[in-house]
């Protein structure tokens, strides 16, 4: 009995911390004390300085050998590949109406790795865990924009290659990616980072996951949920329940255990991506329905993660 509490609080120590944070920013958010400019602001901030700041850090800081981790992104591309197949050939079949068939399959397979999966990472695992994630989240932001791409472009229209090239020259100039490239470079050839540099960035570094989780508590809409019951909740099936069952089952067959087995769970139920939204709107997708997704996605994800965490950690799995 003991022990269970213990693993429980392990479970809680992970997903709480985040849980209040996007608690506090509902809270502020309808007390006016931010607003929808603060929000969009704070969260450009976000993308494009602090959190390529925490990724660089977290990179060139780490003991990790980087080299052992191929098999683990390799698994992570191809179960992702697999249950977007899974999540398309699901959806076409209960979803007919081809309206919203791509809102749904994005919902579905695009995980909020570089924001929640990483504040999962980094309240489990600290400095180590984040910097395994930041390569992990680089595979993942490639795969995830080309699958968007696929299942959001209309049939038989040229809007599919087009969108495909934007997407291409925007994967080149994400932060996100460029921090990543970056460290590993720094790292590899161990070149030095003057001390100054390296206090200023964790500065930034240190705001990334409060101010992050704030802007995404403030950005949550509950109301709106009254619309779109039965996809939004497929969706949320499948993003919240198959995809960790299934990428994690699988990574335990092949022998995954550990951090690396915890990383895995919990990028693969981390809720949907607020990019879902953008990309939605921006490709003439169900923008109303990718916000549903996303909000429900993000509340339930709290307590599906902490439910995966206390079965992983009792199982001695992680």
């Amino acid at each position: 009995m003991a022990n269970m509490v213990e693993q429980l609080a392990f479970s809680a120590s992970i997903t709480g911390p985040i849980c209040l944070m996007l608690l506090l920013g509902v809270i502020l958010k309808r007390t006016n004390v931010i607003n929808e400019n603060f929000i969009d602001i704070a969260s450009k901030l976000v993308f494009k300085v602090t959190l390529p700041a925490l990724l660089f850090l977290s990179i060139i800081k780490s003991n990790h050998d980087f080299g052992s981790s191929a098999p683990l992104i390799g698994y992570g591309l191809l179960a992702n590949l697999a249950f977007f197949l899974f999540s398309t050939f699901a959806t076409k079949r209960l979803f007919p109406d081809p309206k919203d068939q791509g809102v749904i399959i994005q919902g579905g397979f695009r995980a909020n790795t570089a924001i929640i999966g990483l504040a999962y990472v980094a309240n489990a695992y600290g400095d180590s865990g984040v910097a395994l994630a930041a390569v992990y989240v680089a595979s993942m932001t490639l795969l995830y924009n080309i699958q968007a791409v696929i299942c959001l472009s209309p049939k038989g229209e040229t809007s599919g290659k087009q969108a495909a090239g934007v997407i291409a020259k925007t994967l080149t100039k994400n932060p996100l990616i460029i921090a990543i490239i970056i460290g590993m470079v720094f790292y590899f050839l161990a070149i030095p980072v003057p001390k100054v540099v390296l206090d200023a960035g964790q500065y930034f570094a240190n705001m990334t996951l409060p101010l992050a989780l704030l802007c995404t508590g403030g950005s949550l809409d509950i109301g709106s949920l009254k619309h779109e019951k039965h996809s939004t909740w497929f969706s949320t099936t499948l993003k919240l329940v198959i995809s960790p069952l299934a990428i994690t089952a699988g990574a335990i067959g092949l022998g995954f255990r550990g951090i690396e087995l915890a990383l895995v769970f919990l990028m693969s139920s981390a809720p949907t991506a607020a990019a879902s939204y953008v990309m939605a709107r921006a490709m003439g997708g169900n923008s109303t329905l990718a916000a549903n997704i996303i909000a429900l996605t993000t509340v339930c994800s709290l307590v599906s993660c902490t439910i995966g965490i206390f079965l992983l950690s009792t199982w001695q799995l992680i």
